[in-house]
């Protein structure tokens, strides 16, 4: 199978299921590298950063990863059973174009776009999108609409609406079908009615698991069986909380945010003080401000992150690299010129761990889950 993620982190997602499933996975980066890619028995995951990007070019870099794919899905059939489409879930990015692109490049005519992570309290309801919150002194557990929760901060895709036809207007004329779904069993049951060979299922890592006969509450159940205690840094590690919904872990090791002149961008990076690094061979970057949005404020961001990351790379060689969060993921691998993995384990939903070519391990998370169950 051959899964294309419009961002890192979604891609290490998809990897980390699909390796756990027992097969044989590679994660590779977008660029020149994911040209290479050839038929394959296991699972060729495809990262790239078309979240991150304009519509028109997210646009054009999909048609360009399709269009060196197609070769190699022409004698498959149906094609839904190998190409599948990793889409954010919580309806950030530019979906309907990159379908778009990806439904022309096939021919198949109709896509089934679901987002909804069921396994995660992400459920879709009469077209409107909910996410599990727990709040209140009390707390409550509720359902929540995406426009009312943090999503709504986000500095590129802010959650303006819940309904996903006020999000994607132009969706159903497009041949992109957006379906309900509230369990595993409704995911199910989508599959079964649309996969005909004339349909490419995109979407969340629920789907994705369905898709292959795991099952996310069964994905579970595997990694309980082989239990791995929660993330404790090793020595020589750097952790980058790329993410506005980023927490630090608490691992004993200093945290140093980034300065607000380096955030507002005033000041450049030499105003950011890592020397707690060398005092403690480990630190955490981290972004506290959320007073600036928007997508120059994103970028800005991401860049700064990925090259103080590289100077401490080059300085330190950290023997573990934790980043959360997709585009600072990216900018900060690109950055590292690191763009093949192959995946260790996975050590919960969304949590996956991989060794470089150089031998480092690392470890990627989406911003917006948790560490561990």
């Amino acid at each position: 199978m051959i899964v294309i993620a419009d961002d890192i982190t979604g891609a290490a997602e998809i990897a980390g299921i699909a390796f756990t499933h027992g097969a044989d996975v590679r994660l590779v980066c977008g660029g020149p590298t994911c040209c290479r890619v050839t038929a394959t028995n296991g699972t060729t995951v495809i990262a790239t950063d078309t979240r991150s990007m304009s519509e028109a070019e997210a646009l054009a870099e999909t048609r360009r990863i399709a269009s060196h794919l197609s070769p190699l899905t022409s004698h498959l059939s149906p094609l839904t059973s190998h190409i599948f489409k990793k889409t954010d879930s919580a309806l950030r990015g530019h979906v309907v174009a990159e379908l778009q692109a990806l439904m022309a490049s096939t021919g198949l005519p109709r896509c089934v776009y679901l987002p909804a992570n069921p396994s995660k309290g992400r459920i879709i309801r009469n077209g409107v999108y909910y996410i599990k919150e727990v709040r209140g002194e009390k707390q409550e557990v509720r359902k929540v609409p995406l426009a009312e929760t943090d999503f709504s901060f986000d500095p590129e895709f802010p959650a303006k609406t819940s309904v996903l036809s006020e999000r994607f207007p132009d969706a159903e004329a497009k041949g992109i079908i957006m379906p309900d779904a509230e369990s595993e069993e409704d995911i199910r049951k989508v599959i079964q009615q649309y996969d005909d060979g004339k349909t490419i299922f995109a979407g969340a890592a629920d789907l994705f698991s369905e898709m292959i006969g795991i099952g996310c509450g069964r994905l579970k159940k595997s990694i309980a069986k082989h239990p791995i205690p929660i993330i404790q840094a090793p020595d020589n590690t750097l952790i980058l909380c790329g993410s506005t919904q980023s927490k630090p872990l608490e691992l004993g090791i200093p945290i140093s945010p980034i300065p607000r002149a380096v955030y507002d961008g005033s000041s450049n990076l030499d105003l950011w003080d890592t020397t707690a690094y060398e005092q403690q061979h480990s630190l955490i970057l981290t972004i506290p401000h959320t007073h600036r949005t928007g997508k120059e404020v994103a970028v800005h961001l991401r860049r700064v992150m990925a090259e103080m990351a590289k100077r401490l790379v080059s300085n330190h060689r950290p023997d573990h690299l934790i980043i959360e969060g997709g585009a600072t993921a990216w900018a900060t691998l690109q950055a590292l010129g690191w763009t093949e993995f192959q995946i260790t384990r996975q050590i919960a939903p969304g949590v996956v761990q991989m060794s470089a070519t150089n031998g480092t391990l690392v470890t990627l998370k989406p911003g917006s889950y948790p560490w561990g169950w």
